[in-house]
């Protein structure tokens, strides 16, 4: 049985809002009852595996679907289409025009948004500067790597100082390096009061920069809070333990499962805190305790259990 967590109540607050969002293709309903925040100044992450709901949900956000049900607020306030023009978008798919130079079509972009032509190539320096693009600037999009093209397309969304920011999977086809100088661009944003909301299959590094993550499957949210409320809300009754001499002897211990086991080093499952507590007592007496330490699921572990 999945147990949907709703881990913050939804009152007016700055940032981003989706109340009570459902949506329909024909008899089959795609979205039911989507609720959730992303915060003004703070990074969410949201995930789901492939058909779940992402990308239909972020389409809703941005207008270019319209919701069979609920509404999308901003500032506690619905959200129109004017206040849409000062979002930043970067889609799953490349839209960029192929054949423009690089720098060239961001203070294009940013001249589409209203910018001057100093405010434009001022912000299109800085973000090529930040994003390591500066050899590239004045290739065709087209010439560039596919890496460097979705750091092309993260620039893009950027470009015109947006409102908010929504990122169908932006480090999609990025290395390590290019990770990192994306992940530092939009904490920089976030600082500035900004609300980002980005999608991503790359769960590792959305546990590094999110300070709030939303879990989608079916089309239904299964889990939303910060990293902190989730990861107390699924904390496993299991621990480690590293101790001076030999830890066999928690094998023969009532209501102790031992999942891994390495001389003093051990790993194990524990039917209570009481038993919790039996234990590291038990580990006192017989010597020297080096560690012992309940165990934090990884996103991957609260994905797979919320998701099931």
């Amino acid at each position: 049985m999945c147990v949907v967590l709703r881990l913050r109540s939804f009152v007016v607050m700055t940032g981003l809002e989706l109340r009570g969002i459902s949506r329909s293709y024909g008899d089959r309903r795609v979205l039911n009852d989507i609720s959730f925040p992303v915060t003004s100044g703070r990074i969410t992450g949201f995930v789901g595996g492939n058909g779940a709901g992402k990308t239909t949900t972020m389409r809703i956000i941005l207008g270019v679907l319209a919701p069979h049900g609920g509404e999308v607020l901003l500032d506690g306030e619905t959200l129109t289409a004017e206040r849409r023009r000062r979002f930043g978008y970067m889609p799953e798919e490349r839209g960029l025009y192929p054949k423009m130079k690089l720098k060239e079509q961001l203070v294009y972009l940013g001249r589409l948004h209203g910018m001057s032509s100093s405010q434009a190539t001022a912000s299109a320096t800085e973000l090529i500067e930040r994003l390591d693009l500066t050899a590239r600037a004045d290739s065709p999009v087209e010439d560039l790597s596919l890496g460097n093209q979705q750091r092309a397309q993260i620039a893009a969304a950027l470009v015109h100082n947006p409102d908010v920011l929504v990122l169908d999977e932006p480090f999609s086809g990025l290395d390590p390096i290019a990770v990192d100088s994306v992940l530092g661009v939009l904490q920089d944003r976030a600082a500035d009061g900004i609300p980002v909301l980005f999608s991503s299959h790359q769960l590792d590094i959305v546990e590094r920069l999110c300070d709030d993550l939303v879990v989608i499957a079916g089309g239904e949210i299964r889990a939303s809070g910060s990293r902190e409320e989730l990861r107390a809300a699924h904390t496993l009754a299991r621990y480690e333990l590293d101790l001076a001499g030999d830890a066999a002897w928690l094998r023969t211990e009532a209501g102790v499962t031992v999942l891994d086991f390495d001389g003093g080093h051990a790993v194990f499952d524990v039917d209570s805190d009481a038993t919790a507590q039996r234990v590291l007592a038990a580990a006192i007496a017989k010597g020297v305790v080096h560690r012992f330490s309940p165990q934090q699921p990884s996103l991957a572990q609260i994905f797979k259990e919320v998701v099931q």
